[in-house]
């Protein structure tokens, strides 16, 4: 049987159990999808070679991925359920849903089947780099961090493939956001974060908000109930395959909910 996107799985699946030193899972990477198909194959593989990388190091990981997919027309279930059967990796979860049910619920449905105790969410569009988790999980273990957010707006942060007014638009609402509700973190719509996961739990618990305002209000929130949170800069690329789910309506709705949080946290 030919492996998803020509990758030897056995080979590779052998590789990682022999670099992981730990029985136990201790990171979990929930990923929500709708129409990832031609993206969660190489974020698969992405994230296996940073745990690697990471177990390289001493670190003695053990990551499960998490896919949230709500029923993308595109099949992006079939190509998890492909990869999992390719690389044999128990350590890869399906979780499907009947639809587009918002990113919160998304979550908290990966998080009801966590076994880490350490959980990273990320996007599928291959913006995130899982080169960066392994700073991430240095940061948050040497200082205590409840929350470690990735930043493209701290030194050495940055976004490459946007145009003009897509970078404006980005640093206008992040502007805004600092402005009104005073958050403490330098990129609030950044959507590439790791949290402890009863802390997690906890937040998306608190969260009201839908959509792109959701990764707004979590910081919000988490500074206002005390938690902690540690910034790790990364480098943000636009989407190669796919559709931006970013249009007016979103952005119409992230400024109602930046009034709304402004009187409400």
């Amino acid at each position: 049987v030919e492996k998803p996107f020509g990758q030897p799985g056995l080979r590779d699946a052998m590789a990682r159990a022999s670099t992981s030193t730990s029985k136990d899972v201790t990171v979990s990477i929930i990923v929500p999808t709708y129409n990832e198909r031609q993206n969660i194959g190489t974020l698969y593989v992405l994230i296996r070679d940073a745990e690697r990388a990471c177990n390289a190091r001493g670190m003695g990981e053990r990551w499960e991925i998490i896919v949230v997919d709500d029923n993308s027309p595109d099949g992006t279930s079939e190509v998890v359920r492909a990869l999992q059967k390719a690389y044999d990796d128990e350590d890869l979860v399906l979780r499907a849903r009947a639809g587009k049910l918002g990113l919160g619920t998304a979550y908290a449905h990966g998080l009801a089947v966590a076994r880490g105790t350490e959980a990273i969410i990320m996007d599928a569009d291959l913006s995130h780099d899982p080169k960066f988790i392994g700073e991430f999980l240095r940061l948050r273990r040497e200082h205590g961090y409840d929350v470690v957010s990735g930043t493209r707006y701290a030194p050495g942060g940055g976004v490459v493939g946007w145009d003009t007014r897509r970078k404006l638009t980005s640093r206008g609402a992040n502007y805004l956001a600092k402005v009104l509700l005073a958050p403490g973190a330098s990129d609030l719509t950044g959507s590439f974060r790791l949290y402890t996961k009863p802390v997690l739990e906890e937040l998306v618990r608190a969260v009201k908000s839908k959509g792109y305002v959701f990764q707004m209000e979590i910081i919000v929130r988490a500074k206002a109930m005390g938690f902690s949170v540690g910034e790790v800069p990364i480098s943000f690329v636009d989407r190669v395959y796919g559709e931006s789910k970013l249009g007016a309506a979103e952005i119409v709705a992230y400024l109602k909910g930046l009034i709304r949080l402004f009187f409400t946290v």
